[in-house]
């Protein structure tokens, strides 16, 4: 198989020069978006789903139409697996049967991240797979290290795994992670093996890409995040 996917066009060479404040304005201004009333609905359901199941938890953030959900769900029958997206065009689609251990959620991840850390979901896995790399340095606040909702995603704790398509967006992710933490994630490329869990990175690497990854081994602590009376 041969795919010609866009390589990464960006106007930045290094670790963009505003994450350090970036990332300590996340950690000290409480983040104020009201939560969307479908999120809500959505997380509510999931929450009474993933008590039913009794299981440990899973996060697939941004599954995208949800074959990697449909993969993890398959690899860790011991857990249960929850995929979140915002489209329901892509989690409409069809692609099989769903395992009985995995479900799919149309909701604002910003916002379900903040409820899942409320009711004290701790997933032991969480995934972050080929996230909008956003290139241009004038959207460095719209990555996912760059945006306040950061330490709600470390946070939650797990093992945390993030792969892209763009060195840079790692490094940026791991230098993040050490200033909100402390911790020194692990940053490597990454190679599926002929497993590719997401149909991104099937066609990066079909494409002749280099893929890297990112995994952090992060402690539950919810004390990370700013509470409404901090900051201004």
């Amino acid at each position: 198989m041969h795919a010609n996917s866009r390589t990464i066009v960006t106007n930045q060479t290094e670790v963009h020069q505003d994450l350090s404040r970036r990332v300590e304005r996340a950690l000290t201004h409480a983040l104020r978006k009201p939560v969307a009333e479908h999120t809500r609905e959505a997380f509510c359901a999931a929450d009474e789903w993933l008590m039913l199941q009794g299981k440990p938890l899973i996060l697939d953030a941004g599954c995208g139409v949800g074959l990697s959900t449909r993969e993890l769900a398959r690899q860790h029958p011991n857990h249960a697996v929850v995929g979140i997206d915002r489209s329901a065009d892509r989690l409409g689609r069809e692609h099989g049967v769903l395992p009985d251990n995995a479900r799919l959620v149309r909701a604002d991840l910003v916002d379900f991240w903040r409820l899942a850390l409320a009711e004290d979901w701790q997933p032991t896995h969480h995934y972050l797979l080929y996230p909008n790399p956003y290139p241009k340095a004038a959207h460095l606040k719209l990555r996912w290290h760059g945006h306040p909702v950061f330490p709600v995603i470390l946070a939650l704790g797990g093992r945390l795994e993030v792969r892209s398509n763009w060195r840079l967006y790692i490094q940026e992710f791991a230098q993040a992670t050490k200033q909100a933490t402390g911790l020194q994630p692990v940053v490597s490329e990454y190679d599926s093996m002929g497993q590719p869990l997401t149909p991104f990175e099937r066609k990066y690497q079909a494409s002749g890409q280099r893929l890297w990854q990112l995994v952090a081994e992060l402690p539950y602590c919810p004390g990370l995040v700013p509470t409404a009376g901090e900051g201004s």
